[in-house]
């Protein structure tokens, strides 16, 4: 088959899942077809110091790769993996940023910063939903570092998450949902868990529920790409409407990837910073920044807190007063 073909049917395979939610099938190969265009980047940014392993695969995909940073001490070391931002359509593993990484390995920990494929990329292979990609792909990042823990020097008992806006809603993903291991598995990466120790995130959706998200915030528009609901000729206003009425068509969906859904009684220790807040965090309220808002923070903490979890919401106006920010909470829950 040449790749044409191959690549043409990809596309028809999409557009009928767009379909079958309810958008037009030259809406939807426009979408998909405007999700294969490559996103034009700016110079990556040069990390200090250079991966001890860089750009380790941990799937086919050319973003399924993984930077890695081993640990100076002679005792296996605590891990925290950085999961990049930027809407699950955009960013690189490099922006774990030098700063970051200084306070990382000067604690003694190890590091790891991964790419994952993002929702147009795997809306054009026909994943449904689109999110499933990017947080699958961690959950995988995961269970492949783990199962280099004893190569790595890494102590597998002791891992957190961290990372800004999509990467924060992934890492509270991986925290609060059920162990993927699979015991049985003739995969040896597959029987790595994939559950967090810990997880401090900056500007975290907590929930994807459309339904949800406009009671919380009245002015929310993101989330409908992550399911499948975007067209390349409707703005995210029109996209999230569409996602608001078409919510019963992926509430399964929702339950399964929606953080808010899996939080409960068990979860690992979470802190969650807003830096652009920019008022108290009152539920309901128009929020200046509905995405990066701490009213998603406020919801998750409140849910946490009456399961007995440990939960941290700090903003400015409201700072927490035991830790400086995400990256202080996590170093010092894995150190532990």
């Amino acid at each position: 088959m040449s790749r044409l073909i191959y690549r043409s049917l990809i596309v028809l395979g999409a557009a009928g899942v767009l379909a079958a939610q309810g958008v037009s099938a030259q809406q939807a190969a426009q979408a998909v077809q405007a999700g294969q265009a490559q996103r034009a980047q700016a110079p990556l940014p040069v990390l200090n110091p250079p991966p001890t392993v860089a750009n380790a695969a941990y799937g086919l995909h050319p973003r399924q790769v993984i930077d890695f940073w081993k640990s100076t001490s002679a005792e296996p070391a605590p891990l925290v993996v950085f999961i990049h931002g930027g809407g699950w359509q955009a960013g690189d593993k490099t922006g774990i940023g030098n700063a970051r990484l200084k306070r990382i390995l000067g604690a003694g920990f190890a590091a790891a910063s991964i790419n994952y494929r993002y929702t147009q990329q795997a809306q054009a292979d026909g994943i449904v939903p689109p999110v499933k990609a990017p947080l699958h792909d961690a959950a995988r990042a995961i269970q492949f570092i783990r199962s280099h823990a004893a190569e790595w020097n890494i102590d597998p008992k002791r891992v957190g998450a961290t990372g800004g806006s999509a990467g924060a809603c992934t890492s509270l993903w991986l925290a609060f949902h059920p162990d993927l291991a699979d015991a049985t598995s003739s995969d040896p990466i597959a029987r790595q868990s994939t559950r967090l120790q810990a997880a401090a995130v900056i500007g975290a959706q907590t929930s994807l529920d459309p339904h949800q998200m406009r009671e919380w915030m009245p002015n929310m528009t993101y989330g409908a790409h992550a399911f499948g609901f975007r067209t390349a000729d409707t703005d995210r206003k029109a996209e999230f409407q569409r996602f608001h009425e078409g919510r019963d068509s992926v509430l399964h969906f929702i339950r399964e990837y929606s953080p808010y859904e899996q939080a409960g009684e068990g979860d690992p220790p979470i802190f969650m910073e807003y830096p652009t807040q920019d008022k108290p965090a009152v539920v309901g309220e128009t929020q200046k920044d509905p995405t990066h808002s701490a009213v998603f923070g406020l919801t998750l903490q409140k849910k946490l807190q009456a399961a007995g979890v440990e939960a941290r919401l700090s903003y400015p106006g409201a700072l927490d007063p035991d830790f400086t920010d995400s990256l202080d909470f996590l170093l010092k829950k894995l150190a532990k």
